[in-house]
């Protein structure tokens, strides 16, 4: 298969799983926006960790543009040490998304059960779909540091980088989106 063939349809396979991947979501705020009219919805304040995971995962992004911009400039260190501050910025998103939840329930806002809320239960679910879609990403950002290490990318070949960064960056924004989306939707 021609090199630009393979590029082309590569990209275009991304761009249909994250059109899935925005529909979901979009479901999940629907459903968000309709239960706020219910009687039993109460609104809280949004815990600490949520704004740290957020700065972090912004953060993620950049370093991720980083070592796009170091493997275009052939330079195989500084991609190596961009690709693992992305890893390492990813797994803490992933720590103060957990934090996140543990302070929601400190704060008496329980996911099932006794003392859950409809609010607290759904801002959960859509987080932890998020963050299941973050775990996939953290393991194409292993996939590509991988693919680095074996010097499968050059500043003419960043296929496999691309299409991770494509992914990457989307569950970024995916993110940001869903912060501002429970910071004033409330």
């Amino acid at each position: 298969m021609d090199e630009q063939v393979k590029r082309r349809a590569s990209k275009q396979m991304m761009y249909i799983a994250i059109i899935s991947m925005v529909m979901l979501f979009a479901g999940l705020t629907s459903a968000y926006v309709v239960s706020m009219k219910r009687e039993d919805w109460v609104s809280f304040e949004l815990p600490q960790a949520l704004y740290i995971s957020t700065a972090l995962i912004f953060l993620s992004s950049l370093s991720f543009v980083m070592a796009k911009k170091s493997i275009k400039n052939n330079n195989k260190s500084r991609t190596t040490i961009f690709l693992i501050i992305t890893f390492l910025l990813g797994l803490s998103f992933v720590y103060f998304q957990r934090e996140a939840f543990f302070q929601l329930r400190d704060a008496g806002l329980f996911f099932v059960g006794k003392g859950s809320l409809v609010s607290s239960s759904l801002l959960v679910v859509i987080s932890f779909a998020h963050l299941v879609h973050v775990l996939a990403g953290l393991i194409v950002l292993l996939v590509v540091l991988y693919n680095h290490l074996k010097n499968k990318y050059n500043a003419t070949n960043t296929l496999g980088m691309d299409l991770g960064g494509i992914f990457w960056h989307f569950v970024d924004i995916l993110w940001i989106f869903l912060f501002l989306f429970f910071y004033f939707i409330r």
